[in-house]
């Protein structure tokens, strides 16, 4: 009696067995012989065209799959993991195949985002061959709040490729922690705080915030102060920089009867603050 056993031992072997006996005869094992199978295997690459991006910049993804095995990777799958704040634009990703030598467009497929992740499917990689992937991701205010990083792996079967991963820095841009205040010192004629045509900026008039900072107008009565911390902050008119001049009542607004103002200042955000003057010796005052 013979009697051969084939089974696998590895996902790319296959191990043969005979058995040999019979009725007087006891079972006797031949030797072991082996059978390796061709297998894909993949190796993938993630770049970019950019080291560092901010809200409302365009990143351009590129990524190279590679067939180092003996036969095709059939009905690849590429999986993309985009960081918080980054939107794919659905209609950018294209891949090309490059196969000995020569490089030809491929018909590929994306499913929608869901929770930042995406597939991209097609047909396969030949042996050695490399299938590379362009796609447009937008960045978001809710950018500066991840990590910036990504991960791809691509899957074909049962055949799963290495994790590869980009580091995008992210700058805040226009949108920081810090905030910009603008504001003018004028002289006020009907006194309800508002400048209108005919009442002059006054310059050199100084101004000094919470935070120490001294802050002096232009020739039209403007002033600025960019980076400034965000949250309450409190700027007070000096009125020894100004002769001659003296505090606006206001009929308006009984807060701005007071020579100090109070702003709050969101992240990267931007506040007003106005001081209204009266000249302190005017015809018809004692």
């Amino acid at each position: 009696m013979l009697t051969w056993e084939a089974k696998s031992a590895a996902a790319d072997e296959i191990v043969n067995t005979a058995i040999f006996g019979g009725d007087n005869i006891p079972n006797v094992n031949t030797n072991r012989t082996s059978l390796t199978t061709a297998r894909a295997a993949l190796q993938i690459i993630k770049t970019s065209d950019r080291a560092a991006a901010e809200p409302g910049d365009t990143v351009i993804y590129r990524v190279s799959i590679r067939n180092t095995g003996g036969i095709s990777a059939n009905n690849l799958t590429l999986t993309d993991i985009l960081p918080l704040g980054l939107q794919l634009i659905t209609r950018s990703p294209q891949a090309t195949l490059t196969n000995s030598g020569t490089t030809t467009p491929v018909t590929i497929s994306t499913t929608p985002p869901e929770n930042r992740t995406f597939t991209i499917n097609t047909a396969s990689i030949p042996s050695q061959a490399t299938l590379n992937v362009v796609y447009a991701a937008t960045v978001t205010p809710d950018a500066v709040r991840g990590t910036g990083r990504n991960f791809a792996v691509a899957n074909a079967g049962n055949i799963k490729s290495n994790t590869a991963s980009y580091l995008l820095k992210i700058r805040p841009g226009i949108i920081s922690d810090c905030a910009t205040l603008i504001g003018r010192v004028f002289v006020d004629k009907n006194f309800d705080g508002e400048q209108q045509p005919g009442e002059p900026g006054i310059p050199n008039a100084v101004v000094y915030m919470d935070d120490g900072n001294r802050i002096v107008t232009d020739a039209n009565g403007l002033f600025s102060l960019a980076n400034v911390i965000s949250g309450d902050r409190t700027g007070t008119l000096d009125l020894t920089s100004l002769p001659g001049y003296a505090l606006a009542p206001n009929f308006r607004s009984i807060q701005k009867n007071s020579q100090s103002r109070l702003v709050r200042l969101a992240p990267g955000g931007m506040a007003r603050m106005n001081f209204a003057v009266t000249p302190a010796f005017r015809e018809g005052r004692q």
